[in-house]
């Protein structure tokens, strides 16, 4: 819509605006449709999204078959129970990199449409991996520290694929940092210091990286069960509509509100993120339709991207499912992943308040309205329509929560309920309906019989399609779990995460706030290069690690790594995110990058405030005391949030905007005297703003919050 310039509108004064239609290409993208450019945009952004496009019609369905066999076999084993740890594992990793080299190509030069002699090659190296372990189990444990000269080479094949499959995927950062790692385990007596190690030969080190200290650890292991599953949940969950009824019960609560489209965007991108668990899939898929929007309702093209970036990314941080992440968090705390959804849900939810304040006032101080009502579905229309797919998620809750079920089992029930309850759906809306399609109308045809199974192999395709989908979405997350498993290893072989955890506390001298940043730079640096989840592996092998000896309760140290290890799809110079949205949305890349990290400021000092007030996780303390410091620190996330934006109901100075953040400062403190300032603080200025607009204005028409 068109709006006066920023700088014209005074308070009290509603723009020129002109009702803002939703076209037809919009309405499509809210049905979660992709464009041909908004795929490649995926393609070209994120380097895991650009995969082989198989010209063979039978190599085409040879691979497709292979994929639904894969997510069939993990699917069955989850059932009924894995082989042994090490065939298990072995397996997994020899089949996620046979579809590695099926899926990703040498460079971006090489043949996207057919697959080379040289990938063949290394696809029968990949199947090469799990023979060797089924056929020699015990020896290979039998052998672990010992090994011989076919261990060996197993293992250097096995790393040296690993690696490969990793640059393919991800590009030359984690391969590269595996490499330092290996040449440091190789070598490390030649160095000085802290860092200087006894040394090992490659047949003792290659040995470690084979086994459950290295590759086939405990990400590998996190990723062939609770990974794969909750992936292949999404998988299910997208194919039944779940995007696009995130996308319509988002649009009919906050469409029609002041700078309605951002909140959508902020709501939809955090329902689904917290699904998928992806970031740049989550930007385009919903950015698609939400950043048009907010462009149309007057919002700049790099805001509108920032939007969608720094929402997207907060899905991996909200509960249920979050990023793939948090199941090795649980796993290498040892703890239920139940209580990892306890502990994130209330920082997460402060994370997204901060964002929508802030796109709230950002349209209160460009006077921005919201979209028409009568272009918006009703959220009674949208329930009735698609509200039963809330019932898997709200099963998977229960169960996680309440039921005392593995997450496994979970995952499994809830993958089978999606199903059935998609196909009743299906079924259920056949019979009742009135159109050419329904039952009614194939009982006046006399073809019952036929429309029944047309639509029941329409169905099961959609079945194999998910679990087709399912694989190829794990491959990337699988791989990089078993690069990371190499640094891991080393880092266990050489003490190297232990001798890095003091040098961090040594340069901080102690202080935990020192530590916390430098802990916050080694994630967010990691988290440049690398994918999110090595970046929190090596970050919470190291970082955590500190943050624990300095006192910090475990759960709050591995939460404070996790967040930054995210933050860096949205940090310049590399902000796959933000970069994802500034091409959707036209803007500069670099401005939206920026413009995202100020969106989600919130997002940066949360995890300080829970590990300076652990209540905030729900760590050791009574309903009582952690609703009160919840509530102290939205007050908080609201007030940092007016300091950023400089408006509240009028347009504020740099004093007031001091004042703000100082008032934000005391309440992220979880004491009562420093609770009490701030609530002061707030108050004081909330009324000086209040009264500040009712006098230029002549009244509070427009002054609302």
């Amino acid at each position: 819509m068109s709006v006066k310039n920023k700088n014209d509108i005074h308070p009290g004064e509603t723009p020129e605006k002109t009702p803002v239609e939703i076209d037809p290409d919009i309405k499509l993208a809210m049905e979660g449709v992709l464009t041909e450019r908004q795929q490649k945009l995926i393609e070209e952004i994120d380097i895991e999204a650009s995969t082989r496009k198989l010209s063979g019609p039978v190599l085409r369905k040879a691979f497709y078959w292979l994929c639904i066999a894969v997510s069939l076999y993990h699917f069955v084993t989850a059932l009924i129970g894995t082989p042994v740890v090490l065939k298990h594992r072995s397996l997994h990793v020899g089949m996620m990199l046979v579809m590695s080299f099926v899926m990703y190509p040498f460079s971006k030069k090489s043949d996207y449409k057919k697959i080379s002699w040289a990938d063949w090659a290394l696809i029968a190296a990949s199947i090469l991996i799990p023979v060797y372990m089924w056929r020699d189990y015990l020896g290979v444990v039998d052998r672990a520290g010992n090994a011989n000269t076919y261990d060996m080479i197993a293992a250097t094949l096995m790393v040296v694929l690993v690696i490969e499959a990793s640059r393919r995927m991800s590009g030359w950062t984690l391969p590269i940092l595996s490499g330092i790692f290996i040449a440091y385990g190789l070598w490390g007596r030649n160095l000085w210091g802290l860092f200087r190690h006894r040394g090992y030969t490659w047949i003792q080190l290659s040995n470690q990286l084979m086994l459950t200290e290295g590759i086939l650890g405990s990400s590998v292991s996190v990723a062939a069960s609770y990974i794969f599953l909750f992936i292949l949940f999404g998988a299910v969950m997208g194919k039944t509509g779940m995007g696009a009824f995130f996308n319509d019960i988002a649009m009919a609560l906050a469409g029609h509100t002041k700078g309605g489209p951002a909140k959508v965007s902020v709501i939809s991108s955090g329902l689904l993120g917290s699904i998928n668990g992806s970031a740049v899939a989550n930007v385009v898929t919903t950015g698609a339709f939400t950043i048009p929007l907010m462009k149309k309702t007057g919002y700049s093209k790099e805001f509108a991207g920032a939007v969608e970036a720094s929402a997207s990314v907060g899905g991996q941080l909200l509960p249920p499912v979050m990023g793939a992440a948090a199941f090795i968090m649980a796993e290498t705390l040892s703890v239920p992943y139940s209580k990892i959804i306890v502990h994130a849900a209330i920082p997460a939810l402060m994370y997204y308040l901060g964002i929508i304040i802030q796109v709230h006032l950002r349209a209160g101080k460009m006077g921005l309205l919201g979209l028409p009502r009568e272009q918006l579905p009703k959220v009674g229309a949208v329930l009735k329509s698609k509200g039963y797919l809330l019932i898997p998620i709200l099963l998977l809750l229960y169960m996680l929560l309440l039921s005392g079920t593995t997450v496994i089992y979970s995952a499994v029930v809830t993958i089978i309920a999606t199903l059935v309850i998609a196909a009743l759906a299906s079924l259920l809306k056949w019979v009742v309906s009135e159109s050419d399609d329904g039952l009614k109308a194939a009982m006046k045809r006399g073809t019952v019989l036929a429309d029944f199974l047309k639509m029941s192999r329409h169905g099961f395709k959609l079945l194999l399609d998910s679990f087709d989908e399912g694989a190829r979405g794990t491959v990337s997350v699988a791989v990089a779990c078993a690069c990371v498993g190499i640094i891991v290893g080393v880092m266990s072989k050489t003490g190297f995460g232990l001798k890095m955890a003091d040098a961090i506390i040594s340069i901080g001298k102690s202080s935990l706030l020192l530590t916390l940043v430098f802990s916050m730079v080694t994630c967010m640096i990691l988290g440049m290069g690398i994918p999110s989840i090595p970046a929190y592996i090596i970050t919470a092998t190291i970082a955590a690690r500190a943050l624990v000896k300095l006192g910090v309760p475990e759960i709050s140290a591995h939460m404070f790594t996790f967040y930054f290890a995210m933050f860096a799809n949205l940090t310049p110079p590399v902000a796959l995110a933000a970069f994802a949205a500034a091409g959707l949305s036209g803007g500069n890349p670099m401005k939206t990058g920026f413009a995202a990290v100020k969106l989600a400021i919130a997002g940066f000092v949360v995890p300080y405030m829970f590990v300076y007030s652990p209540q905030l996780l729900l760590i050791d303390t009574s309903l009582a005391e952690g609703l009160r410091v919840a509530a102290g620190a939205c007050v908080g996330v609201f007030m940092i949030a007016v300091a950023v934006e400089g408006y509240l109901f009028t347009p504020m100075n740099v004093i007031l905007r001091v004042i703000s953040f100082t008032a934000a400062m005391c309440l992220i403190d979880s004491g009562i005297k420093s609770d009490v300032f701030g609530i002061l603080l707030t108050v004081a200025l909330v009324a000086f703003q209040y009264f500040s607009a009712h006098r230029s204005s002549g009244g509070l028409a427009d002054a609302e919050v």
